[in-house]
């Protein structure tokens, strides 16, 4: 799948704060990939999938700051992987909310 493909198949919904002409999803991963599991489609999903691979998905993942619990989750069971070995994962322990205690 090339990049344009890829571009013109994402939701819109994606793209609220960007230009879709000038989003370049090689340089801007660690942006597109939350983007797409927090607020995207299945189709939307199902289009990175095929343009980055599950492996890079998991790799941007792990490096990501701020990642919905519920994205991570869908994350590591797909993958097979663990919690804690995304870096959002040790983030939110560090700052617990105080609602949340």
């Amino acid at each position: 799948m090339t990049k344009e493909e890829c571009m013109a198949g994402l939701s819109d919904v994606i793209f609220w704060d960007m230009n879709r002409e000038t989003a370049d999803l090689d340089k801007h991963a660690t942006q597109f990939i939350p983007r797409v599991l927090e607020y995207g489609t299945l189709n939307d999903w199902h289009l990175i999938r095929r343009y980055y691979g599950l492996g890079r998905i998991v790799e941007v993942c792990k490096g990501v700051r701020s990642l919905d619990p519920v994205c991570l989750s869908f994350v590591c069971t797909i993958s097979d992987t663990n919690k804690e070995d995304y870096r959002c994962y040790h983030f939110r322990q560090l700052f617990p909310t105080l609602w949340n205690s």
